[in-house]
């Protein structure tokens, strides 16, 4: 393999795809923004899942809101948690219930009417993701899908639908959290800039 070669055409379907994005998903990453500052605004919370690297990607995003994610913005914690991060809880619900059922039964506990559902998943059709969603929409929760590959079946259950136009899942992924970086940055000088 041709190394530099590789490392070329890998940072130009990067820049394509994130171009792409910038085109293609603008109206719906800001419709994403206002959901969320509806919600904080409310006094609501952001739950986020995902499978792998979008369980990554969904304990990151999660950890920006909680924490800070501009240093040049003084805030308050806002709330989001990661539902992809308590092992024993993962294992007794994959053991006990099904591991399709992991998060939507943790939505079932956590999740409250106008709380958020950010769902993270390259194909759209992560099962226990889909649960999760179906879940959400019974307790009158927004949900926002963070896709890939056209949307899966997810799009359908999302309130916004975040699509990034590649099926590649690493560029996809590269997506994901720009993306999230891009809302997450909105939302806190939106709604803490003096």
């Amino acid at each position: 393999m041709d190394h530099k070669k590789f490392i070329q055409e890998s940072c130009e379907e990067s820049s394509q795809t994130k171009l792409a994005i910038a085109r293609d998903c603008a109206d719906d990453i800001s419709r994403a923004i206002e959901t969320i500052k509806t919600a904080y605004r409310a006094k609501k919370k952001l739950l986020f899942c995902g499978n792998g690297g979008s369980a990554a990607d969904a304990q990151h995003l999660a950890t920006e809101m909680m924490i800070r994610l501009g240093h040049d913005v003084k805030r308050p914690a806002l709330g989001a948690i990661s539902l992809c991060t308590d092992p024993s809880n993962m294992t007794a619900a994959g053991n006990d219930i099904g591991f399709e059922n992991v998060f939507a039964r943790n939505v079932e506990g956590l999740g409250n009417e106008g709380d958020v559902l950010i769902g993270i998943s390259t194909s759209g059709n992560s099962k226990n993701v889909i649960l999760a969603f179906e879940k959400a929409k019974q307790l009158k929760m927004k949900t926002i899908g963070f896709l890939g590959t056209g949307g899966g079946k997810m799009k359908p259950l999302c309130d916004v639908a975040i699509v990034v136009p590649s099926s590649n899942v690493q560029r996809i992924q590269e997506g994901h959290i720009m993306i999230g970086h891009i809302i997450f940055e909105t939302v806190e000088q939106e709604l803490y800039s003096n």
